[in-house]
């Protein structure tokens, strides 16, 4: 039973860590844009760049060249390009928000995921779940009504960032017993870099300033870039680890000290905090969201076969 408890300690303690350092990623993100001016598509090829070398290097010196080669292939390639363009959306998305608005309208995923479950995977879904999903949703609405007026369909990216991801933690349970964790972290890099590659041809082929490249114009923002993959890379190995040392259901309250700190930043290097009203809808998302998740939670050790 100690064994047990300091396990997940240490589980949430992991997480806590990880969140702590995560929202530093995506305000380097904006400060990239914003006070270096240069492209979210250029920030986010370094973020999947730096993360596939990163972890190329990882896994060749933990196991060897033996494991390069995945199992699911094709499938760990979507999952990258599924990150390549929920990434690409969500930096676009917090040059022109506040960061703590697009992160609340992002922590919107655990219902999303639970909503996908259902359509994609045909799990059942009860109508606690339901109703919590929808709340969540009014939430959203909350946060994204001022943004909208400001910023159009930009404050509708961390939205789709939200989807997208939802969608990839299906395939991690699909893909999940076929590979590790580092070997699905790097092909999944690799996918992310060739989705964003394509992103910049289609960006220059129409003109679209936000997904051009640029080279940086000095040695801090050089720095700064190679932070982003870095912090990317870590944070989620730290997620993953987190994963394994302790249930779903008591790690998600702590993934929204994301939050948190993003309204931290956001105060201290960019000026912004949110209104009261946007207070509402991130309470609201919170809650349901964590709901959800405790729900599903208590489902499933429900469902646990009991042993005397």
């Amino acid at each position: 039973m100690e064994n047990t408890t300091s396990q997940q300690l240490r589980g949430v303690s992991t997480m806590a860590v990880a969140m702590f350092f995560l929202p530093m990623m995506d305000a380097i993100a904006k400060w990239l844009s914003t006070v270096d001016t240069l492209p979210p598509a250029t920030v986010t090829l370094s973020r999947f760049v730096v993360q596939t070398i990163l972890t190329l290097i990882i896994v060749l010196a933990l196991t060897g060249v033996g494991s390069l080669r995945p199992v699911k292939l094709r499938g760990n390639l979507f999952r990258g390009f599924l990150m390549g363009i929920g990434s690409l959306c969500f930096f676009a998305a917090v040059k022109y928000m506040p960061l703590a608005d697009a992160m609340a309208v992002f922590f919107v995923e655990p219902l999303m995921l639970t909503l996908l479950s259902a359509l994609i995977l045909k799990e059942q879904v009860g109508w606690r779940r339901r109703i919590a999903v929808a709340v969540g949703f009014v939430g959203t609405l909350i946060v994204i009504q001022p943004s909208w007026e400001l910023f159009g369909w930009v404050s509708l990216l961390p939205l789709g960032t939200a989807t997208l991801f939802a969608i990839y933690l299906i395939l991690n349970r699909r893909y999940g017993d076929a590979d590790t964790p580092l070997v699905m972290q790097l092909y999944a890099g690799i996918g992310g870099t060739i989705t964003v590659v394509a992103a910049l041809f289609l960006g220059a082929m129409f003109d679209v300033s936000d997904m051009t490249l640029e080279m940086p114009s000095g040695g801090l923002s050089w720095l700064l870039l190679v932070a982003i993959g870095a912090i990317a890379t870590g944070g989620h190995l730290l997620v993953v680890q987190a994963s394994r040392l302790a249930p779903a259901s008591l790690l998600a309250p702590f993934q929204y000290l994301e939050i948190v700190m993003a309204v931290i930043i956001g105060l201290v290097v960019f000026n912004e905090f949110p209104t009261a009203s946007k207070w509402l809808g991130i309470a609201i998302i919170v809650g349901s969201g964590a709901y959800v998740v405790w729900r599903e939670g208590k489902k499933r050790h429900a469902q646990e076969p009991a042993y005397n």
